[in-house]
């Protein structure tokens, strides 16, 4: 299970996100929520890329489709252990996650309202909340570093959504509380390396002594 001090974090991309009516009211609709090797910024602090493989072995046993990822609306598609009798698929391919969702725009009122504002590009854009379980930094000593997610833990939903960036970034936070749990996961790196160039220090100098005194 995820740690549950953690925030989840949330992703958000201007990517295509299309939809097809079909004959017994149910509209297909399908995206990509999760793309690989996709350099994006957070909030100016750092640049995060998410590796090839990265999805594999996630947790997607039950992850809903969402509108701007509010919960607490019914979901308007949904994927459950990614079986044959759920309302969406999952794909996971050698650029990222694809999903297509089948969203009841007879019966379902949010469902046709997402389905019209799809099909009038009034919304754009495709968002995720995930956890990690692997990463890598670099150029953690400049104002600038980069994360690199080698592992997703878990994705948790994906949504459609409105705003998928702010400003010049390519990243949009829905919570102050989500975009404080990418700053921490810098702050966190940055310790980490600060403490094992103090451990390499303390061994080169241990090194130095001893033979020093041969």
């Amino acid at each position: 299970m995820p740690n549950k001090n953690k925030t989840a974090e949330n992703r958000s991309y201007i990517f295509d996100i299309r939809s097809e009516q079909r004959e017994d009211g149910i509209s297909t609709l399908s995206g990509q929520p999760i793309v690989y090797s996709s350099p994006t910024d957070i909030g100016g602090w750092f640049r995060e890329i998410i590796e090839p493989g990265a999805l594999d072995g996630a947790d997607m046993k039950d992850v809903p489709l969402l509108v701007n990822h509010d919960n607490r609306m019914i979901p308007v598609a949904r994927s459950r252990n990614n079986n044959a009798n759920s309302t969406m698929r999952l794909m996971i391919t050698d650029t990222g996650l694809n999903f297509e969702a089948d969203i009841d725009v007879e019966r379902n009122a949010t469902a046709r309202e997402l389905q019209s504002a799809v099909d009038r590009r009034d919304l754009d854009g495709m968002s995720f909340a995930f956890w990690v379980s692997g990463e890598r930094w670099e150029d953690l000593d400049t104002d600038y570093p980069t994360r690199y997610i080698t592992k997703f833990e878990r994705i948790a939903e994906i949504s459609a959504v409105t705003w998928p960036a702010y400003e010049a970034t390519s990243i949009y936070a829905r919570s102050k509380e989500a975009l404080e749990s990418a700053r921490s996961s810098l702050e966190s790196a940055r310790q980490r390396s600060a403490e094992s160039l103090e451990s390499d220090l303390e061994l080169a100098k241990a090194k130095f002594n001893f033979n020093s005194k041969l």
